[in-house]
């Protein structure tokens, strides 16, 4: 449903959409039409594709066979398919993902989550190609280093939603900051405050460049010109998060931005730089109106 509201986002983007199941073609003509869904949804019954693609979901297979009481598979099933008993419907599930194919055929990246309950933003995914564009107006900074534009992929997000704050930095001409591999200086990195139920990401760093110091004779990774970061948060969806998040519509997010600055004579002092973002929480959360479910399935044959 996430992906639906971004249909036209994507096709902006050339890109293409359809999501495949191992439901039947009515259970999923039915969800379509009562969500709304545009785009092709394919029946993939028997799993025989999801299991080409090397994602069947191994542990609800291992969690239905004569191993499905060990301990361990029993962690393994909460973690990668459901926190109830598995069941016979459950079996030919995927590991849930997204690939991106070419006109040729042939999958250019791909996506998957270590949590069944987590997912990446379309927002987020189209930053992550290099193609996305700032939903609403960035907060713009300018030190005396560099200028800094920085926004949040997603405006509005959902619990075990993937998303990211997005660094867009320009180092003003002369001036370097210190990429990941430098020794000595402070590296440019996001400092984010704790917060329950937020859980931060490793940070995506674009390629650097390495930049000769004569009178040190030294050589380091830096950045030299407008390079973006992104920090990808995710929203924890475990019951634990949901106890975190009771009653909230809304997130306010905290941190700075981490560097050293330098010229072709000067290393200056390390920069602290303050930052927040706010973005709406939307979908259910423990505490507000529980949306409408809809009517179960028909069993799967």
């Amino acid at each position: 449903m996430e992906l639906q509201a971004q249909v036209d986002a994507l096709k902006k983007q050339g890109l293409g959409l359809a999501g495949i199941s191992y439901d039947s073609q009515e259970i999923l003509a039915d969800f379509s039409k009562r969500h709304g869904i545009t785009y092709p949804l394919l029946s993939d019954v028997g799993s025989a594709t999801i299991r080409r693609y090397g994602i069947l979901n191994t542990v609800v297979e291992e969690a239905l066979g004569p191993n499905g009481k060990d301990p361990a598979v029993r962690a393994d099933l909460q973690v990668f398919a459901t926190v109830n008993e598995p069941t016979e419907r459950l079996r030919g599930i995927p590991f849930p993902g997204i690939f991106l194919v070419d006109r040729q055929g042939r999958v250019t990246s791909r996506f998957f989550e270590d949590y069944y309950r987590e997912r990446i933003t379309t927002s987020n995914l189209l930053l992550r190609l290099g193609t996305g564009q700032p939903p609403v107006q960035a907060t713009q900074v300018a030190t005396d280093h560099l200028e800094l534009r920085t926004y949040p992929s997603d405006t509005s997000v959902a619990l075990g939603n993937r998303f990211s704050l997005v660094f867009e930095v320009a180092p003003r001409p002369g001036m370097h900051v210190y990429a990941p591999g430098a020794s000595g200086y402070r590296v440019i990195k996001v400092e984010m405050a704790s917060q329950p139920g937020v859980n931060v990401l490793p940070a995506t760093y674009p390629g650097s460049e390495i930049y000769f110091f004569e009178p040190l004779n030294e050589r380091v990774p830096v950045f030299q010109k407008p390079f973006t970061l992104l920090q990808e948060i995710v929203l924890d969806v475990t019951p634990q998060g949901q106890a975190a998040f009771k009653g909230k519509d809304g997130l306010t997010l905290t941190g700075t931005l981490e560097y050293q600055a330098c010229d072709d004579k000067i290393c200056y002092n390390p920069v602290s730089l303050p930052l927040s973002w706010t973005v709406a929480i939307h979908g259910f959360v423990p505490g507000a109106p529980a949306p409408p479910q809809p009517p179960a399935a028909p069993p799967r044959q």
